[in-house]
Protein backbone atom coordinates (compact mmCIF):
# COMPACT_ATOMS: atom_id res chain seq x y z
CA UNK A 1 0.00 0.00 0.00
CA UNK A 2 1.42 3.22 -0.66
CA UNK A 3 1.95 6.34 2.02
CA UNK A 4 -1.44 8.21 0.45
CA UNK A 5 -3.57 4.97 1.46
CA UNK A 6 -2.05 4.48 4.82
CA UNK A 7 -2.81 7.80 5.43
CA UNK A 8 -6.57 7.37 4.20
CA UNK A 9 -7.16 4.53 6.39
CA UNK A 10 -5.71 6.34 9.61
CA UNK A 11 -7.55 9.30 8.88
CA UNK A 12 -11.09 7.60 8.84
CA UNK A 13 -10.31 5.80 11.95
CA UNK A 14 -9.16 8.69 13.88
CA UNK A 15 -12.18 10.37 12.85
CA UNK A 16 -14.59 7.51 13.61
CA UNK A 17 -14.19 4.09 11.44
CA UNK A 18 -15.18 4.87 8.07
CA UNK A 19 -18.37 6.52 9.08
CA UNK A 20 -18.12 9.10 5.83
CA UNK A 21 -17.26 5.84 3.89
CA UNK A 22 -20.63 4.18 5.14
CA UNK A 23 -22.68 6.95 4.49
CA UNK A 24 -21.48 7.20 0.78
CA UNK A 25 -22.59 3.91 0.96
CA UNK A 26 -25.67 3.97 1.82
CA UNK A 27 -26.65 7.03 0.36
CA UNK A 28 -26.13 5.24 -2.76
CA UNK A 29 -28.17 1.99 -1.72
CA UNK A 30 -31.41 4.31 -0.63
CA UNK A 31 -31.20 6.12 -4.20
CA UNK A 32 -31.18 2.37 -5.80
CA UNK A 33 -33.26 -0.23 -4.13
CA UNK A 34 -36.17 -0.99 -1.94
CA UNK A 35 -35.21 -0.88 1.62
CA UNK A 36 -36.83 -4.25 2.75
CA UNK A 37 -35.45 -7.18 3.79
CA UNK A 38 -37.46 -10.65 5.34
CA UNK A 39 -36.12 -13.48 7.08
CA UNK A 40 -37.68 -15.46 4.41
CA UNK A 41 -35.47 -13.98 1.53
CA UNK A 42 -32.69 -12.88 2.87
CA UNK A 43 -30.25 -15.15 1.09
CA UNK A 44 -26.58 -14.33 2.83
CA UNK A 45 -24.56 -11.78 0.68
CA UNK A 46 -27.16 -11.08 -1.80
CA UNK A 47 -28.95 -8.55 1.06
CA UNK A 48 -29.00 -4.96 0.17
CA UNK A 49 -26.64 -4.17 3.17
CA UNK A 50 -23.13 -3.54 1.45
CA UNK A 51 -19.54 -4.25 2.36
CA UNK A 52 -17.52 -1.86 3.75
CA UNK A 53 -15.17 -2.27 1.12
CA UNK A 54 -11.39 -3.22 1.26
CA UNK A 55 -9.27 0.38 2.02
CA UNK A 56 -5.62 -0.76 0.59
CA UNK A 57 -3.79 -3.98 1.31
CA UNK A 58 -3.15 -4.06 5.01
CA UNK A 59 -0.73 -6.97 4.75
CA UNK A 60 2.28 -5.05 4.41
CA UNK A 61 1.55 -3.48 7.62
CA UNK A 62 2.20 -4.93 11.24
CA UNK A 63 -1.29 -4.44 12.26
CA UNK A 64 -1.92 -7.46 14.55
CA UNK A 65 -2.92 -7.43 17.80
CA UNK A 66 -1.32 -10.19 18.78
CA UNK A 67 1.20 -10.01 21.22
CA UNK A 68 0.92 -6.56 21.55
CA UNK A 69 -0.36 -4.54 24.47
CA UNK A 70 -2.89 -1.68 25.47
CA UNK A 71 -2.39 -0.52 28.98
CA UNK A 72 -1.00 -4.24 30.22
CA UNK A 73 -3.18 -6.46 28.36
CA UNK A 74 -0.45 -8.19 27.22
CA UNK A 75 3.91 -8.01 27.06
CA UNK A 76 4.85 -5.86 24.72
CA UNK A 77 3.37 -1.95 24.86
CA UNK A 78 3.04 -0.17 21.94
CA UNK A 79 1.95 3.36 22.08
CA UNK A 80 -0.49 4.67 20.31
CA UNK A 81 -2.27 8.32 20.02
CA UNK A 82 -5.58 9.35 18.99
CA UNK A 83 -5.93 12.90 17.04
CA UNK A 84 -8.81 15.47 17.64
CA UNK A 85 -11.25 15.46 14.76
CA UNK A 86 -15.00 16.91 14.24
CA UNK A 87 -16.22 13.71 14.09
CA UNK A 88 -14.61 12.55 16.89
CA UNK A 89 -16.58 12.83 20.46
CA UNK A 90 -15.47 16.24 22.28
CA UNK A 91 -14.83 14.98 25.59
CA UNK A 92 -10.64 15.38 26.81
CA UNK A 93 -10.52 11.64 26.74
CA UNK A 94 -12.16 10.50 23.52
CA UNK A 95 -15.82 9.49 24.66
CA UNK A 96 -18.85 11.46 23.83
CA UNK A 97 -19.92 13.23 26.93
CA UNK A 98 -23.68 11.92 26.72
CA UNK A 99 -21.97 8.18 27.71
CA UNK A 100 -24.02 8.26 31.23
CA UNK A 101 -25.03 4.54 31.87
CA UNK A 102 -24.16 1.11 32.20
CA UNK A 103 -25.47 -1.76 29.35
CA UNK A 104 -27.18 -2.70 32.84
CA UNK A 105 -29.35 0.31 33.12
CA UNK A 106 -30.31 1.39 29.86
CA UNK A 107 -33.76 2.73 29.67
CA UNK A 108 -36.11 0.96 26.81
CA UNK A 109 -38.64 2.59 24.77
CA UNK A 110 -41.86 1.30 24.58
CA UNK A 111 -40.31 -2.41 25.02
CA UNK A 112 -41.26 -5.60 22.46
CA UNK A 113 -43.19 -3.90 20.18
CA UNK A 114 -43.05 -3.71 16.34
CA UNK A 115 -46.00 -2.26 14.11
CA UNK A 116 -48.04 -5.42 14.48
CA UNK A 117 -47.56 -7.14 17.66
CA UNK A 118 -45.41 -8.07 20.63
CA UNK A 119 -42.40 -9.93 18.86
CA UNK A 120 -39.89 -10.13 21.86
CA UNK A 121 -39.14 -11.13 25.11
CA UNK A 122 -36.52 -11.16 27.94
CA UNK A 123 -34.54 -13.55 30.12
CA UNK A 124 -30.81 -13.69 31.53
CA UNK A 125 -27.55 -15.89 31.20
CA UNK A 126 -25.08 -16.79 33.97
CA UNK A 127 -22.04 -17.05 31.88
CA UNK A 128 -20.44 -20.56 34.12
CA UNK A 129 -17.09 -20.01 33.24
CA UNK A 130 -16.86 -16.74 35.54
CA UNK A 131 -20.18 -16.29 37.14
CA UNK A 132 -21.67 -13.18 34.98
CA UNK A 133 -24.86 -12.68 34.18
CA UNK A 134 -26.16 -10.78 30.99
CA UNK A 135 -30.09 -9.22 29.93
CA UNK A 136 -31.43 -11.72 27.12
CA UNK A 137 -33.73 -10.45 24.37
CA UNK A 138 -35.57 -12.98 22.19
CA UNK A 139 -36.42 -10.55 18.88
CA UNK A 140 -38.49 -12.67 16.25
CA UNK A 141 -36.93 -16.46 16.62
CA UNK A 142 -33.98 -15.28 17.97
CA UNK A 143 -32.61 -14.99 21.63
CA UNK A 144 -29.69 -12.37 21.81
CA UNK A 145 -27.32 -11.23 24.81
CA UNK A 146 -28.47 -7.76 25.67
CA UNK A 147 -25.29 -6.70 26.34
CA UNK A 148 -22.04 -6.76 25.08
CA UNK A 149 -19.86 -9.79 26.35
CA UNK A 150 -16.86 -9.32 28.70
CA UNK A 151 -15.39 -12.27 29.59
CA UNK A 152 -11.67 -12.16 29.67
CA UNK A 153 -9.18 -14.12 27.93
CA UNK A 154 -6.07 -13.22 25.84
CA UNK A 155 -6.38 -10.35 22.80
CA UNK A 156 -9.51 -8.98 24.71
CA UNK A 157 -9.37 -5.40 25.83
CA UNK A 158 -12.27 -3.11 27.30
CA UNK A 159 -14.19 -1.82 25.02
CA UNK A 160 -15.14 2.53 25.16
CA UNK A 161 -11.24 3.84 25.78
CA UNK A 162 -9.66 6.29 23.55
CA UNK A 163 -5.62 5.87 22.31
CA UNK A 164 -4.04 4.08 24.33
CA UNK A 165 -6.28 4.37 27.13
CA UNK A 166 -8.27 1.42 27.71
CA UNK A 167 -11.88 1.70 28.39
CA UNK A 168 -14.51 0.34 31.17
CA UNK A 169 -15.36 -3.09 30.60
CA UNK A 170 -18.00 -2.87 33.35
CA UNK A 171 -20.15 -0.84 30.47
CA UNK A 172 -18.50 -1.42 27.05
CA UNK A 173 -17.73 -5.32 28.06
CA UNK A 174 -14.44 -6.63 26.16
CA UNK A 175 -13.11 -6.23 22.33
CA UNK A 176 -11.31 -9.34 20.54
CA UNK A 177 -9.77 -10.13 18.07
CA UNK A 178 -11.87 -12.41 14.92
CA UNK A 179 -9.46 -15.32 15.79
CA UNK A 180 -10.09 -14.88 19.20
CA UNK A 181 -13.90 -15.03 18.83
CA UNK A 182 -13.95 -18.05 16.86
CA UNK A 183 -11.86 -19.81 19.58
CA UNK A 184 -8.69 -19.98 17.45
CA UNK A 185 -5.27 -18.83 17.30
CA UNK A 186 -4.30 -15.93 15.83
CA UNK A 187 -2.01 -18.33 13.67
CA UNK A 188 -4.79 -20.55 12.23
CA UNK A 189 -7.56 -17.92 11.76
CA UNK A 190 -5.70 -14.47 12.23
CA UNK A 191 -5.02 -11.82 9.56
CA UNK A 192 -3.42 -13.40 6.27
CA UNK A 193 -4.97 -16.93 7.42
CA UNK A 194 -8.48 -18.44 6.10
CA UNK A 195 -9.85 -21.11 8.08
CA UNK A 196 -12.17 -23.75 7.72
CA UNK A 197 -15.05 -23.24 10.85
CA UNK A 198 -17.56 -25.98 9.52
CA UNK A 199 -21.10 -25.72 8.86
CA UNK A 200 -22.53 -26.28 13.02
CA UNK A 201 -22.99 -23.00 14.68
CA UNK A 202 -19.45 -21.78 15.93
CA UNK A 203 -19.42 -21.39 19.97
CA UNK A 204 -15.66 -19.49 19.96
CA UNK A 205 -15.66 -17.22 22.86
CA UNK A 206 -19.24 -17.19 24.05
CA UNK A 207 -20.92 -19.51 26.58
CA UNK A 208 -22.09 -22.85 26.41
CA UNK A 209 -24.93 -23.12 24.34
CA UNK A 210 -24.79 -19.97 22.59
CA UNK A 211 -22.62 -19.17 19.23
CA UNK A 212 -21.31 -16.28 17.33
CA UNK A 213 -23.82 -15.12 14.93
CA UNK A 214 -23.53 -15.76 11.26
CA UNK A 215 -23.86 -13.03 8.45
CA UNK A 216 -27.30 -14.46 7.85
CA UNK A 217 -28.05 -14.61 11.38
CA UNK A 218 -27.78 -10.80 11.90
CA UNK A 219 -29.61 -10.00 8.84
CA UNK A 220 -31.89 -12.53 10.02
CA UNK A 221 -32.30 -10.12 12.93
CA UNK A 222 -32.72 -7.26 10.57
CA UNK A 223 -35.59 -8.97 9.18
CA UNK A 224 -37.31 -8.78 12.09
CA UNK A 225 -36.69 -5.22 13.41
CA UNK A 226 -37.95 -4.10 9.87
CA UNK A 227 -34.85 -4.22 7.46
CA UNK A 228 -31.42 -2.74 7.57
CA UNK A 229 -32.40 0.87 6.62
CA UNK A 230 -33.88 1.43 10.22
CA UNK A 231 -32.31 -1.11 11.99
CA UNK A 232 -29.69 1.15 13.64
CA UNK A 233 -32.49 3.49 15.44
CA UNK A 234 -34.12 0.27 16.61
CA UNK A 235 -31.40 -1.50 18.10
CA UNK A 236 -29.10 1.51 19.33
CA UNK A 237 -29.24 2.49 23.41
CA UNK A 238 -31.16 5.47 23.64
CA UNK A 239 -28.58 7.09 25.83
CA UNK A 240 -24.90 6.86 25.49
CA UNK A 241 -24.31 7.91 21.58
CA UNK A 242 -23.13 10.79 20.82
CA UNK A 243 -25.60 13.31 19.75
CA UNK A 244 -26.27 14.19 16.07
CA UNK A 245 -29.26 16.45 14.40
CA UNK A 246 -32.35 14.75 14.37
CA UNK A 247 -31.22 11.18 14.83
CA UNK A 248 -33.09 9.47 17.87
CA UNK A 249 -31.98 6.09 19.17
CA UNK A 250 -35.23 4.11 19.60
CA UNK A 251 -33.74 0.65 21.24
CA UNK A 252 -37.00 -0.70 20.56
CA UNK A 253 -36.63 -3.79 21.86
CA UNK A 254 -34.21 -3.85 24.14
CA UNK A 255 -30.90 -4.87 22.37
CA UNK A 256 -29.10 -1.89 23.88
CA UNK A 257 -26.32 -1.60 21.80
CA UNK A 258 -23.94 0.72 23.07
CA UNK A 259 -20.70 2.48 21.32
CA UNK A 260 -17.73 0.60 22.23
CA UNK A 261 -15.72 1.56 19.33
CA UNK A 262 -12.95 -0.59 18.27
CA UNK A 263 -9.42 -1.35 18.61
CA UNK A 264 -6.60 -0.96 16.05
CA UNK A 265 -2.93 -1.18 15.66
CA UNK A 266 -2.89 0.38 12.03
CA UNK A 267 -0.96 3.74 12.39
CA UNK A 268 -0.90 3.79 16.07
CA UNK A 269 -5.02 4.18 15.92
CA UNK A 270 -5.30 2.32 19.33
CA UNK A 271 -8.54 2.70 20.87
CA UNK A 272 -11.00 4.66 18.69
CA UNK A 273 -14.75 5.63 18.05
CA UNK A 274 -16.07 5.23 21.60
CA UNK A 275 -19.50 6.86 21.42
CA UNK A 276 -19.76 7.18 17.61
CA UNK A 277 -19.34 3.57 16.40
CA UNK A 278 -20.91 -0.07 17.67
CA UNK A 279 -19.17 -2.82 15.46
CA UNK A 280 -19.82 -6.05 16.47
CA UNK A 281 -18.39 -9.60 15.17
CA UNK A 282 -20.01 -12.30 13.05
CA UNK A 283 -18.66 -15.46 12.54
CA UNK A 284 -18.10 -15.01 8.94
CA UNK A 285 -15.02 -14.65 6.96
CA UNK A 286 -14.78 -12.85 3.59
CA UNK A 287 -11.02 -14.20 3.20
CA UNK A 288 -8.04 -14.34 4.74
CA UNK A 289 -7.92 -11.22 5.84
CA UNK A 290 -10.84 -9.62 6.30
CA UNK A 291 -14.17 -11.35 8.03
CA UNK A 292 -17.44 -9.62 8.76
CA UNK A 293 -18.65 -7.01 11.15
CA UNK A 294 -22.17 -5.57 12.26
CA UNK A 295 -22.14 -1.63 12.08
CA UNK A 296 -23.89 1.09 13.75
CA UNK A 297 -22.70 5.10 13.38
CA UNK A 298 -24.25 7.61 16.10
CA UNK A 299 -24.92 9.78 12.69
CA UNK A 300 -27.13 7.08 10.85
CA UNK A 301 -30.42 5.11 11.35
CA UNK A 302 -29.55 2.04 9.51
CA UNK A 303 -26.83 -0.55 10.38
CA UNK A 304 -24.43 -2.23 7.40
CA UNK A 305 -22.99 -5.54 7.30
CA UNK A 306 -19.55 -5.42 5.92
CA UNK A 307 -15.63 -6.51 6.13
CA UNK A 308 -13.05 -5.22 7.97
CA UNK A 309 -9.47 -6.20 9.02
CA UNK A 310 -9.82 -9.92 11.37
CA UNK A 311 -6.60 -8.72 14.18
CA UNK A 312 -9.26 -5.33 14.94
CA UNK A 313 -10.93 -5.64 18.24
CA UNK A 314 -13.95 -5.30 18.04
CA UNK A 315 -17.54 -5.88 20.46
CA UNK A 316 -19.15 -9.07 20.50
CA UNK A 317 -22.91 -10.19 21.09
CA UNK A 318 -23.94 -14.01 21.23
CA UNK A 319 -26.74 -16.28 20.06
CA UNK A 320 -28.30 -18.42 21.79
CA UNK A 321 -28.09 -22.40 19.98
Amino acid sequence: MNNSGKHLITNLLKTGSIISFALIIAAFIAACSTPTVSSDDFDGKSSSSEKIEKEGDLSSSSNTSNGKEVNGSSSSKKKAESSSSENQPESSNGFADEVESSSSSVTLATPCKTETEDNCEYGELKDSRDGQTYKTVKIGAQWWMAENLNYEMENSWCGGGSGETKGDCATYGRLYTWATVVGKSENECGYAHKCNLGADNEQGVCPDGWHVPTYDEWGILFAAVGGEFTAGRKLKAQNGWKAYDDITNEDTFGFAALPAGGLSYFDDVGFYGAGNNALFWSATQEDENYAYVMNLYFNADFAILGYLTKDFGFSVRCLKD
